[in-house]
């Protein structure tokens, strides 16, 4: 079991950093929790996604990147033969499998020039990818751990940044400590110990950071270097981040004074995730100002960051007609105020496209 294998980790090693039993947890590759199922969410999973109400949110955005293809065809960018697909945190696929459905319907050119690459860590969620596309699957171009290298079209994270394994930390009476992983008796047990990397430090430096005794906070350098890696991997086109989170001001306020982290196994809040390596998610909300200047520094122009209920009605949620019953329910829960609309917020960079008014930003740019 993952449990012993952490355990013993700890007891030849001292004790590790939360980030490290997070990504242990979560991404250890036969027992950590996403390895050992393709699909982890749903009614029958532990938690819901904007993927899960149904195949209306693949519709929106194969309309959103469809447009982008047209933006990237218009200014020269890019080669004509092709559109890179590249979904980052795919699972098994669903989503893209959404996507593909929408644009082979309502758009053939750009479904023909679609060349698909699905980037997932799991495994088993690899292993599903062409069952799940279907008839799709002969777009499939690369299914693997990493962004493929020159991409000249789209990348989507939706909700993947959120699972990134993120770093502890907790001001105490003597100053900052980083949040570590030790063991007492047969339990896991928090250990405060002196930051482990100076970048620690610099990011709530520079996020402008004032703990206060007893606060704890979340510092996701995962995070980071995941949109320098992403950005650097785009030639040219677009990176959307899909997620839910805040920027730095709240995120670091008194709202938050708790920190962000939390587990869910079988849609419940379990109260000690640490007694339970691998059978649980573990999440923490996504600092959006570290994402954006992350981009930035990266060579990525900013084009703008919304809600999802925002995005949605721009691309045209509220005019889509004939709906069944759950469909309509289904898009209740994309718009409605406490739900995946308002706590979910998308971020549009890009990167040799200029500025272009997008139908994603057509109703509102907001941020709430």
């Amino acid at each position: 079991m993952l449990r012993e294998l952490v355990a013993d980790r700890i007891r030849t090693s001292g004790p590790i950093s939360f980030a490290e039993y997070m990504e242990l947890s979560l991404y250890h590759p036969e027992l950590g929790y996403y390895a050992r199922a393709a699909q982890k969410t749903g009614r029958a999973g532990d938690f819901f996604t904007s993927v899960d109400v149904g195949p209306i949110f693949g519709e929106l955005l194969a309309k959103q990147f469809a447009e982008m293809w047209q933006v990237m065809a218009e200014k020269g960018v890019g080669p004509d033969a092709f559109f890179d697909l590249v979904e980052c945190g795919a699972g098994n696929g669903r989503l893209s499998r959404d996507i593909l459905d929408a644009a082979r319907r309502n758009d053939p050119a750009f479904y023909s020039a679609i060349r698909l690459s699905l980037v997932e860590r799991s495994l088993a969620a690899r292993a599903a990818h062409k069952e799940t596309l279907g008839p799709h699957a002969p777009l499939l171009q690369h299914s693997g751990t990493n962004v493929p290298e020159h991409v000249s079209g789209v990348i989507l994270a939706n909700e993947l940044l959120d699972a990134l394994p993120t770093h502890v930390v907790v001001m105490t009476e003597n100053g900052l400590r980083e949040v570590f992983v030790g063991i007492s008796g047969d339990r896991f047990v928090e250990r405060f110990e002196h930051p482990s990397t100076t970048r620690l430090v610099e990011y709530l430096a520079r996020a402008g950071a004032e703990l206060r005794v007893g606060w704890r906070a979340e510092v996701n350098l995962a995070a980071e270097d995941w949109m320098t890696q992403a950005a650097a991997s785009l030639g040219a086109g677009f990176l959307v981040i899909i997620d839910y989170g805040h920027d730095e001001r709240e995120l670091y306020g008194v709202s938050h004074a708790a920190g962000t982290l939390t587990s869910f196994k079988k849609h419940a809040q379990p109260v000690d995730f640490l007694q339970e390596p691998g059978d649980t998610d573990i999440t923490a909300h996504v600092d959006l100002t570290a994402v954006t200047r992350a981009a930035e520094r990266s060579g990525l122009d900013v084009l703008a960051r919304l809600d999802q209920t925002y995005f949605m009605l721009g691309l045209g949620i509220a005019e889509l007609e004939n709906l069944s019953l759950q469909q309509r329910l289904a898009m209740k829960t994309l718009l409605l105020p406490g739900g995946l609309g308002s706590t979910h917020k998308v971020l549009l960079f890009g990167k040799g496209v200029g500025a272009p008014a997008l139908k994603g930003c057509s109703y509102r740019v907001r941020l709430t």
